[in-house]
């Protein structure tokens, strides 16, 4: 017999009281709450279904978290499993089945060169906690300084938030990121590419640039809070020859572009290099709360204890992590992701020639920015590969990212000035679902060019 999905029941009573109670009780830092109000019951795949009664294509997916969607069948299958089976849930660190399958998973998709002479260390269970972890690893050879990049996002705590540029750390030293559009340099291509790098070698060489000694390098291959920038893959390579050549460990931080996001497996394998650091975290729980760091074993210098954390056995997370890696593995949803999210991106990238409010469409698989700007307004002295760029438009951003909740599509805002809207889908998104995102992204975006009110819709920034 088939079964029938219930038909959504509205309940806007309850759904207006909770958002109330919310409001009340929690604090002033909460942020998708604020831009994204409502109250989520039921979830299947892409769809979420509100208290109110209406149902909403979900492109933000836990900020990435979600590779297959909200309640898989093979991850609630693996939830089920452990559950049913009586082993325990919370085990801190020692040893488990469930853990050794999810281990041999992870390390069956990473770089060979990697997997073959790789540690784990489990976490907290936030990315930011194992991007800590990450940090106290390398210094453990001696050296204390960090090279990051602006426009970087690496997390919420303290070591974590000055490698992001939100926090004050000496030991810390911010370096460009090059981007095509809005390049610091006022080149893009490859040659803003090749300038950032020469910039970087030229400050680390010289013996009065002040640049405490690095012990490592932290890089997002694609910057996803800073406005979905993917790094050229011929300067991630350059920056992988001058780690190396001057033993500096490279952080490759894949806690969003990992597990197909991007195109394949782990985005650092665009450019081919191999970092000596993974930081991993959101899709490999399969929903759950999981954060690790994968590396190579000359690193392993910590004495037992150096690095604990209560919440670093979760027994659900790994297996629903283990359930996902192998369903993303086995069904090429990696790739599937480099195709379909091309095909989101040209559709979208041909926007813009009937929309003078896109400034720059970019991405990589399915992890998508569309940059809105003011071309009315005066372009900056920042230049692209074309010319002049508009300044952002994060009020446009903001009044699109409601007209979008208004049609049922959930999206995300970033960027320095919350001006990129951001699409997060799960890997498992058809081709139906694809049109149906860009059709209501365009409609979305029609309807607030068309508002005069839009500059009142700009909520407050992230």
């Amino acid at each position: 017999m088939a079964v029938t999905e219930p038909a959504p029941v509205a309940l806007p009573a309850v759904h207006e009281g909770i958002l109330r109670r919310q409001a009340q009780r929690e604090s002033a830092a909460r942020t998708y709450a604020r831009s994204l109000p409502i109250v989520p019951v039921r979830a299947r795949g892409m769809t979420i279904e509100g208290a109110d009664g209406r149902r909403y294509l979900d492109c933000l997916s836990g900020a990435g978290t979600l590779a297959l969607g909200h309640n898989h069948p093979v991850v609630l299958e693996a939830i089920r499993k452990v559950i049913d089976s009586g082993a325990p849930l919370h085990v801190l660190d020692l040893a488990t089945p469930v853990k050794d399958a999810f281990t041999t998973e992870l390390f069956a998709t990473l770089p060979r060169e990697l997997a073959d002479n790789a540690r784990i260390q489990f976490c907290g269970p936030a990315g930011t906690d194992a991007v800590e972890a990450a940090f106290k690893l390398v210094r453990a050879g001696g050296r204390s300084g960090i090279l990051a990049f602006t426009g970087a996002y690496h997390g919420m705590t303290e070591g974590a938030l000055a490698a992001s540029g939100g926090a004050q750390d000496v030991r810390v030293t911010r370096l460009p990121f090059p981007r095509n559009y809005r390049c610091p340099f006022g080149a893009g291509g490859e040659r803003g590419a090749d300038i950032a790098a020469r910039w970087t070698e030229h400050l680390l060489d010289d013996p009065k640039g002040g640049v405490p000694a690095p012990a490592a390098m932290i890089v997002e291959p694609v910057q996803g809070e800073g406005g979905v920038n993917p790094a050229p893959d011929s300067w991630l390579r350059r920056m992988r020859e001058i780690t190396r050549e001057r033993s500096i460990a490279l952080i490759a931080d894949e806690v969003q572009t990992g597990v197909g996001r991007t195109g394949t497996f782990w985005a650092v394998e665009h450019s081919g290099i191999v970092p000596d650091v993974m930081v991993l975290s959101k899709a490999i729980g399969g929903s759950l709360p999981l954060a690790v760091i994968v590396y190579r074993s000359e690193l392993d210098l910590w004495q037992p204890g150096a690095h604990a954390g209560t919440f670093r056995g979760n027994q659900l997370a790994m297996a629903a992590g283990a359930a996902t890696l192998a369903y993303v593995r086995e069904n090429r949803l990696a790739e599937r992701a480099g195709t379909l999210g091309g095909r989101m991106l040209a559709r979208l990238q041909a926007l813009s020639a009937d929309h003078p409010s896109i400034g720059d469409v970019r991405g990589r698989g399915l992890m998508i920015g569309i940059e809105l700007v003011d071309p009315e307004a005066e372009p900056l002295d920042v230049t692209t590969e074309n010319g002049s760029a508009p300044p952002p438009d994060p009020a446009l951003a903001a009044a699109v990212q409601q007209e979008c909740l208004r049609r049922g599509l959930i999206v995300e805002l970033g960027g320095r000035h919350n001006a990129v809207v951001r699409l997060l889908p799960p890997l498992t998104l058809t081709d139906e679902q694809a049109t149906a995102v860009v059709d209501r992204l365009a409609d979305a975006l029609r309807a607030a060019e068309r508002s005069p009110h839009r500059r009142a819709a700009a909520g407050p920034t992230r």
